[in-house]
């Protein structure tokens, strides 16, 4: 019987061949030798160390003497921290703790480290595992080392470019989109980051090539460093300077693609030739690595972006270039968002403040003053718009409108609105007739806007409020469809909130609108805004009502005053919504610029109309008018006699302009025409038109008015307040 007990001979002891390893009759196995572990253990593409019990390094493969550039007999016999001090952590806790850990516990535990080495920054996570005994006992301890530099790089990549998705664009401005790129790369990966976008760009132009310029002109948007005021640049945020063509930042521009380069003493003075102030600036601050990476999107370059280091010793990588461009990248996007939206913006700002009231209107019935202030939380410029209307008899209208939605639809649909308010108010419809022509307008604007497309519907949440002074007699008649009512303020009196009969919104169509009247005394204050002064998040509506109210109760020295007051309590710093605010003081008419005469029916009374005018013409100093008011009054008074009815009423109007005046009972509509050669009439209307400036007719519910104006030299009166 052999010593195996299987009746074979065995190799002898000593013999230094592998020993088999059976299962019944058939080999499996041949247990290898000490020189072919050692060969087995070379050829394993991942570093394997053995420590023993004295925390030296026993035994160790080729490629752990590779990883860290050292032939592996140098190695054995060296503690963890002789191999290489980088395996020590921060805070002393290293490779020695985690070995004597594993010798103390008998627990297999995870470590990671981070060395550079040949100027390469790695990440190696090793696995140690105790090794026992036949008893059982720990006589050491294996480590076996992955590199997992690319895999962490990976995840580190992906995690910056989603926290640049998080942070990156969070608003529609330029400037902080610039911010939030140089604030991210700071706190990941760059010791110094500048934003430098083209001028043109910040104005929300569209930007120019850069291939045939002679200088290079940036704004300064942002920059960022891990040192407090940013003392590496020379350019502060806000100022504009150039690049040459030939400078670095000039030939990356060009190129349009990113560069990395080390700073050593050629490179700094090739940037010395040809901008020594910042090539300086690098000495100073010891930066040794940069990227120039060109904030390119959509095919347009709109600027670059400059990532330094100086406090981080290792230079940049390609795997940080090829991370800098994508997170520019990711960047020139919204910095392109926000620069079209800039572009949009104030386009529709301009077209919007083109359509308001560029100045006050010419007339002395109400003393007013507005503010209108564009919404900024991005959503683009508002329909909302104010306005003061002449009217004939010295009366004045005042507008206020909000047509609903954001950016150049609502600014033009809001134009088309206000210019056919001012349409309708010169053929004097009364309030509430205005509005339902007005509807019917909003009306076929809808229809023209496809059911379907961006834009339809937007004309119908149109909102307007039609008020008409009158300051012969003090009243005031309004009328509104679905806009706030307005706050009146008396004299000497508390603020109240006119109720007034609710109309519904523009373009809705089929329901009816109904005038109010009110008597206003001298000096009333009358408040006209849009529901952006009042709705404003996280402030309930009715309490910003009450406080309104109360803000315009208080006493103001002027109405300006009283305006700002307002403004500057209920609007917020950046509102939601466009805000307009049309504030009017009235005013009466007196002895000195009113009179007026009731007229018998009776052909005799035209001479003695006549003579009546004259006197009160001479009695305000207005002789150059006489003789075309008088022909006037005769034209109107036969006019009224021959084909109206009583009540005849003549007034006598001096405001801006002189105004002629004739009241009668009916409602036919006179009309110009020209008269023909042997027509004996038909010539009053046409005198009228040519010797006045302009002339009309107004309907009221009892009859009609025909009016004549003759321009008058503007002289500035004292205020009555």
């Amino acid at each position: 019987m052999s010593r195996d007990g299987t009746g074979r001979a065995g190799p002898p002891p000593d013999s230094g061949e592998p020993t088999p390893v059976t299962a019944g009759d058939r080999p499996l196995v041949s247990v290898p030798s000490d020189e072919e572990r050692s060969r087995i253990l070379d050829q394993l593409p991942v570093p394997v160390a053995y420590f023993g019990r004295d925390l030296v390094l026993a035994l160790a493969n080729r490629a752990a003497g590779e990883s860290v550039d050292r032939p592996v007999a140098s190695l054995l016999g060296l503690l963890p921290g002789e191999i290489e001090p980088g395996l020590y952590l921060e805070g002393g806790k290293g490779l020695v703790e985690a070995i004597e850990r594993v010798l103390r516990t008998g627990q297999a535990e995870p470590y990671e480290t981070q060395l550079t080495m040949k100027g390469s920054e790695h990440i190696w996570q090793a696995a140690m595992s105790p090794v026992r005994d036949a008893a059982g006992e720990v006589q050491g301890v294996s480590v076996v080392i992955l590199d997992t530099t690319e895999q962490v790089r990976a995840r580190r990549r992906l995690a910056l470019l989603n926290k640049a998705g998080m942070r990156i664009g969070s608003t529609l401005d330029v400037g902080r989109t610039a911010e939030e790129l140089a604030e991210l790369a700071v706190e990941d990966f760059a010791d110094f980051v500048t934003v430098d976008l083209l001028s043109e760009v910040v104005a929300g132009d569209e930007a120019r090539s850069v291939l045939h310029r002679d200088s290079i002109n940036f704004h300064r948007a942002a920059q960022c460093s891990v040192l407090e005021g940013c003392p590496e640049s020379v350019v502060a945020v806000g100022d504009t300077h150039a690049y040459e063509p030939d400078s670095v930042v000039g030939r990356t521009l060009i190129k349009g693609e990113p560069t990395r380069m080390v700073l050593d003493d050629a490179a700094l003075r090739r940037w010395t030739t040809i901008e020594p102030a910042r090539s300086q600036s690098m000495r100073d601050h010891r930066i040794h690595s940069v990227m120039v990476v060109p904030l390119k999107a959509r095919g347009i370059i709109l600027g670059t972006t400059l990532f330094c280091r100086h406090r981080t010793p290792g230079a940049f990588s390609a795997a940080d270039l090829q991370l800098a461009a994508e997170l520019v990248s990711r960047a020139a996007v919204c910095v392109d968002n926000a620069r079209r939206y800039t572009r949009e913006r104030a386009t529709a700002l301009a077209l919007q403040r083109s359509l308001l009231p560029r100045r006050a209107a010419r007339q002395r019935a109400v003393e007013v003053t507005a503010r209108y202030l564009p919404n900024a939380d991005g959503a683009g410029i508002g329909g909302d718009w104010f306005d003061v209307i002449p009217l004939s008899g010295a009366r004045v209208a005042l507008v206020v409108g909000d047509v609903v939605g954001h950016g150049l639809h609502a600014a033009a649909t809001m134009g088309r609105l206000r210019t056919a308010v001012r349409t309708l108010a010169d053929v004097d419809l009364a309030p509430d007739e205005l509005l339902t022509q007005l509807d019917d307008l909003a009306l076929a604007l809808d229809r023209e806007q496809p059911a379907d497309g961006p834009e339809g519907g937007q004309v119908a949440g149109a909102t307007c409020l039609y008020a008409v002074y009158d300051p012969a007699t003090g009243h005031c008649t309004m009328a509104r469809a679905g806009h706030p009512e307005p706050v009146v303020t008396r004299p000497g009196g508390s603020a109240e909130l006119l109720r007034l009969p609710p109309g519904p919104p523009l373009g809705v169509g089929g329901l009816p609108f109904e005038s109010a009247e009110f008597e206003l005394p001298e000096n009333s204050r009358i408040a006209l805004y849009t529901d952006g002064l009042i709705e404003t998040a996280g402030r309930d509506t009715a309490q910003a009502l009450a406080e309104l109210r109360d803000l315009l109760g208080r006493p103001a020295r002027s109405i300006e005053e009283a305006c700002d007051t307002v403004m500057e309590s209920l609007v917020t710093e950046h509102p939601n919504d466009d805000v307009a605010l049309l504030l009017a003081r009235t005013r009466r008419l007196d002895a000195d610029h009113y009179a007026s005469w009731d007229l018998p029916s009776d052909p005799a009374v035209v001479s003695d109309a006549r003579r009546r005018a004259a006197a009160q013409l001479a009695a305000w100093g207005l002789d150059d008018a006489v003789f075309t008011t008088e022909l006037v009054v005769s034209e109107l008074v036969t006019n009224a006699i021959r084909y109206g009815g009583d009540p005849i009423r003549l007034r006598l109007i001096r405001d801006t302009a002189l105004i002629c005046e004739v009241f009668d009972g009916s409602s036919t509509a006179p009309h110009l025409r020209r008269a023909r050669m042997l027509d004996e009439g038909g010539r009053g209307l046409l005198l009228v038109a040519s010797l006045t400036e302009r002339w009309g007719t107004r309907y009221t519910g009892t009859g009609k008015t025909i009016w004549a104006e003759q321009p008058l030299p503007v002289v500035e009166e004292p205020d009555p307040a």
